[in-house]
């Protein structure tokens, strides 16, 4: 499965639904796109991200690099959110579960309104 960063973000900050995130993190991958956007939010934060790296991949968490079929497909994805106010960062994780077929998850409730045929789970 991909986390979004808004699922990663809710476990890290101990959020509603951020208990259901870390029983996934064994199996879970996260785009560097998204990754990124955690690594803004902790540093904002003043957090230490290298160590919440370090840590999180102990506990399973796998990082997928952001190719050129990525982007490819989070340039394809922009006519069918921009509807829905999605952001390059959102797209990206969508992308990312396209390109790798596998389900995502994420706290943007948003996103189960989406025409697409792809598994999208809530964390709250």
């Amino acid at each position: 499965m991909i986390l979004d960063a808004s699922a990663l973000l809710a476990y890290l900050n101990q959020e509603q639904g951020g208990s259901h995130v870390k029983p996934l993190l064994p199996d879970a991958f996260i785009s560097t796109v998204n990754w990124c956007e955690v690594v803004q939010k902790l540093r904002k934060n003043a957090i230490d991200d290298q160590l919440v790296a370090k840590k999180l991949s102990l506990l399973g968490l796998r990082f997928i690099p952001f190719s050129v079929e990525h982007a490819n497909k989070a340039g394809e994805l922009w006519q069918v959110t921009a509807p829905f106010g999605l952001s390059l960062g959102d797209r990206a994780c969508l992308a990312t579960g396209l390109v790798e077929n596998m389900p995502i998850i994420t706290a943007d409730k948003i996103w189960q309104n989406l025409p697409l045929s792809l598994d999208i789970q809530l964390i709250r």
